[in-house]
């Protein structure tokens, strides 16, 4: 991999992963595009530099995730609550995830199922009032989450172990349609995000750490955590300020924009599934 390449999957990590356009799908067109075989390395690295954009978390959100650390640490009895909730909702993928990861990586990650997940999703956006509104009718602010949504939430994230969906689109559409406000449903889904995405980039470092280091490189790997932490961060703050004015019909139309171009693609032999 060189060093461009490295650029270039930074940056469509950040930018996609906490848009509600798929990460994982956008990164398996970025790497067919770039002719990058489907090493397990790279399939780490892929993984590996989510790091970047669970910093940008870090920076967007500091306080509030300070405030869940000193909950835990048993000085803040809300945020202890709402730390332990995203932990009731992290482990629904997080037990799926790991039952079904051979059959997800060998049926599930090539063009055509991303495809479709794009197409069905955007869909989605545009047909949904609640998601094409990016709000709910009288919702709850994150503080009054209760258990049960948590966990419903943690269902909704299920949905993206198919590539293409998007984690962030499952997560917000979860907490729009279990009655968070459309704040409250972004916040969650990001600070689940950090939890998930971190729990995946362990994982996957432990495994194929030492592959990846050797194919990739120690400078490739600290050039996409970097570009994917500045996209992440601008694209988080992007959301936020979106949801504030708007709805997700836009993100609708993109998805099923790009699953028709990479499907016409796909049918007239310029790209191989």
């Amino acid at each position: 991999m060189s060093p461009f390449e490295a650029l270039v999957l930074g940056l469509v990590e950040g930018i996609t992963e906490f848009l509600p356009v798929s990460s994982t799908g956008h990164l398996i067109l970025a790497q067919h595009l770039l002719g990058l075989p489907s090493t397990p390395a790279i399939q780490a690295f892929h993984i590996c530099i989510q790091s970047g954009a669970i910093a940008a978390v870090l920076a967007v959100f500091l306080p509030r995730v300070r405030r869940i650390l000193r909950g835990l640490a048993g000085r803040d009895p809300v945020h202890l609550g709402l730390g332990l909730k995203l932990v009731v909702a992290f482990l629904p993928a997080a037990v799926i995830g790991v039952l079904l990861k051979d059959w997800i990586r060998g049926e599930l990650f090539g063009l055509w199922p991303v495809v479709a997940a794009w197409f069905v999703g955007g869909v989605a956006l545009l047909c949904v009032p609640v998601l094409r509104r990016g709000r709910a009718a009288g919702g709850r602010p994150l503080e009054e989450l209760s258990w049960s949504r948590a966990l419903g939430i943690g269902l909704f994230q299920c949905l993206a172990l198919w590539p293409g969906t998007s984690r962030s689109l499952a997560t917000i559409a979860g907490g729009l349609a279990l009655g968070l406000s459309g704040a409250a449903a972004v916040e969650f889904s990001l600070l689940l995000g950090f939890v998930t995405l971190g729990a995946a980039t362990a994982h996957q470092a432990h495994e194929e750490g030492a592959a990846m280091l050797r194919e990739i490189g120690a400078g490739n790997l600290a050039l996409g955590f970097l570009a994917a932490f500045v996209s992440a961060w601008l694209a988080v703050r992007g959301l936020v300020a979106l949801l504030e004015r708007g709805g997700l019909a836009g993100f609708g139309v993109y998805r099923i924009a790009l699953a028709l171009a990479v499907a016409g693609a796909l049918l007239a032999g310029w790209l191989a599934a």
